[in-house]
Parts: structure tokens; sequence; C-alpha cells
């Protein structure tokens, strides 16, 4: 598959590199050429010969280092590359390569390089959302630096939230869709729905759902990848918003409701991952809510538009709808009546029972629903998953321009 590639691998001093070793083993065994260059932090980590065992070939830890037939290293590597990697890309390595820095094997080389360049950010949840790391991060995003997570979880440090180094399957997919880019999605516009809406009780309570958004964001890039023009309507999230999409944000139902009446008649393709609550408060309180002395509180509940079935109603000839079912019964009868009742065009049906699939995790397991039937996946990223979705998408597509 990757046969003709070249990938250099950049490892960085943070506890994630031990997870590199993974990058590597899954690269190699899509016959891509993997050259490991090191910090020497990284070293006290994972050591060199780990890496060199994987690869089968020498690892690189200093610019200066004469054993050997003698060549400008970072200069070589750079050229030779197809594809620059940094997993994990530190804190540190973001600052350096923002700025221009070029102190060590690894930033001279990025400095040098003309390929693309993938990091995979991995450190702590307070120095990721560091103001400083979040203006280094916009300033690589802008010149086309591509990037991959992190995710949020339990860290090394015991604290939970944002900084996790992304799996190294992600990674891996995320670094061949780079190598091997696909444009069969190339001047078509998407849009793309994502995460929970959230329907305030007062100012610090709210009603929501457990949608992390993963999957939005998911197909968000792929479809950019592929070459499309891509909208990104995402309710509140823990996740970087990618490069490349127009971000529209949204807190509420009716928000969401709003902005797809606007923008729905100039798609090609509509993707709605989104988890809209269905119903909202009916009388939200400008002030918190006190306890009433032991009395019960009532809170009467009115039910939100539903945004699916309002796309559906207006879809244009030729336009594709897809439509998400997370269930926790009854799956494809479910997704069956949502595909009709909605007006759509493909369902992607997943029972949120199941161990690694629905919300807050890194995999899915789905099955497509269509008028011309259901395909049942396997397990797969929710990547993977969205290029499977986009593939059933767009030979939708086709159908429907074959009938005129």
């Amino acid at each position: 598959m990757l046969s003709s590639k070249s990938v250099v691998l950049g490892v960085t001093g943070g506890i994630a590199a031990y997870k590199a070793a993974e990058v590597v083993s899954r690269l190699k065994k899509l016959d891509a050429q993997v050259d490991v260059i090191m910090t020497k932090n990284a070293t006290r980590f994972v050591t060199p010969l780990t890496f060199e065992t994987l690869s089968a070939r020498p690892v690189t830890t200093d610019t200066f280092l004469r054993e050997g037939s003698w060549e400008v290293e970072h200069v070589a590597l750079a050229k030779k590359a197809d594809l620059m990697l940094v997993a994990p890309a530190t804190a540190n390595l973001l600052a350096k390569f923002a700025h221009g820095l070029a102190d060590d094997m690894l930033t001279t080389t990025l400095l040098a390089a003309k390929a693309p360049v993938l990091l995979a950010p991995a450190m702590n949840t307070v120095m990721w959302e560091a103001r400083a790391t979040q203006e280094n991060l916009r300033i690589l995003l802008d010149r086309g630096v591509h990037t991959i997570g992190p995710d949020s979880g339990l860290l090394a440090c015991g604290d939970v939230g944002a900084g996790r180094m992304s799996e190294p399957q992600v990674i891996v997919e995320a670094a061949v869709a780079l190598l091997l880019p696909k444009t069969d999605m190339a001047g078509l516009r998407v849009l793309v729905t994502a995460g929970p809406t959230l329907e305030r009780l007062d100012p610090v309570r709210y009603l929501t759902n457990d949608s992390s958004g993963k999957m939005g964001y998911a197909l968000a890039e792929a479809a950019r990848d592929r070459g499309a023009s891509v909208t990104l309507v995402s309710g509140p999230v823990a996740l970087t918003p990618p490069y490349g999409v127009e971000m529209v944000a949204v807190e509420s139902t009716t928000d969401l409701y709003n902005v797809l009446m606007c923008l729905c008649c100039e798609q090609d393709l509509i993707a709605q991952a989104a988890a809209p609550a269905d119903y909202r408060f009916a009388t939200p309180s400008n002030e918190k809510l006190k306890k009433q002395g032991g009395k019960p509180l009532i809170l009467e509940l009115v039910e939100n538009p539903d945004v699916a079935r309002e796309v559906g109603e207006r879809k244009k000839p030729g336009q594709v709808l897809i439509g998400f079912a997370a269930e926790t019964s009854d799956l494809l009868a479910n997704a069956r009546k949502k595909l009709q009742s909605k007006g759509l065009h493909l369902v992607v049906a997943n029972d949120v029972t199941q161990e690694g699939a629905g919300f807050r995790v890194d995999t899915n397991i789905a099955t497509l629903v269509s008028k011309g039937g259901e395909h049942s996946l396997p397990k797969l990223s929710k990547r993977e998953l969205a290029d499977r979705i986009w593939d059933e998408a767009l030979s939708i597509r086709l159908g429907l321009s074959s009938q005129g």
C-alpha cells in the first residue's frame, strides 16, 4: 500500500513516546519506509534500539553524529520524506517549530522539509490549553501543518482532560490519507454536524447528552482530505477545530436548526452526526435556581424542532442526506424508521451499549442502512468509518445522478 512512500517519524520526550513504537510497526506493515529521529529526551523514555528493530533502519538522535557514511543528515532526511510525522509532539516541539527554532536533528529536519507535516500533540491538559500553546498551534495550522488529536481522557499525571495522544491506528490512518490523498469529493460542498446541543435551565445547569463530537469531526476531516469544501456545525465539544474546515459553533438545538435552515440548500452532501436535544426547558431562569425547602421541583419540557426532518423536507434534487441512529434496542427497525420519516438516503446505525461503539470512544461498530439494504461493518476507528460512510454516500449520489 505504501511501498513507494518514505515517512520520517520524529519522537519527542513525552510519556506517549512508547506509543510511537506501534506507529512504526503499523507503517511497516503497510510497506512504508520509516526513518526515526529521536530527541535526546525521547531516548529517556524508549531506547533507539526499539525503533531500529521495528523500522529495520538506523535511528538518528544527534545532528553531529559522524559514524558511517557522512552526509548532511537533516537535509537528506528532509529530501527523502514523503511525510514528516511527529508523535508525540510536545508543547516544546510545537513552540520550536512554530518559531523556526532548529537546535536538534528533529527541528532542523522539520525546518528543511518540503513534505507535508503531521503532528500528534501530547501533553498535560494545562499545557495544551495554555495560551502560548494554542497560539503556536494556530501559527502551524495557518502554515498548512496537519494535526491529529489530542484526545481527552485519563493522562499519565492522573489528570482527566485533553492532551492524550491519539491512538496509533488513528495516527497511521491520518498519515495514509496524506500519503495517498483521494480527490473524489473535489468540488463538492459538504455540511457536517457534530457534538451535543445544550439546553439551559439556569446560568449553571443545563440538559445535554453524552455525544463527544468525534464522529462528526472525523467525517469533516475525511471529506476535507478528499477535496470537499466542508462546513462543520459543532455543538460544545472538547475537540480541536480541524484545519481547512469552516467552523460554525452552536449551543442549543434551536441554534442548530437556524444554522441548518440557512445552509442546507447550498450543500451537495449533509451528514447530521450531531445529537441535538429533543427537548428544552419551557421557562429557563436567568438566575440560579435554589432548593425549595424539601418541596419537589417540577420542570416543564417542550419539544425542540426536528432538525433532521426539517432538512429532509427541504432537500434539493441530487442532494444526499445522511443521518445517525444511536440506539439501545431494535437497532435496524429504528434505523429504517428514521430513514423513511426523516427523508434520508443513508442512516448510520450503532448500538451504543456495545463495547467500543457509541459516544466518547475512538471506534464504532455501525450498520449502514439505505433503501438498497443494510451493510454491517466491523469495529473501525471513527476516521476509517467516516471514509466508509462517504464511499457509500458517493455511491448513492451517483445513483441519483443516473436517475436524472
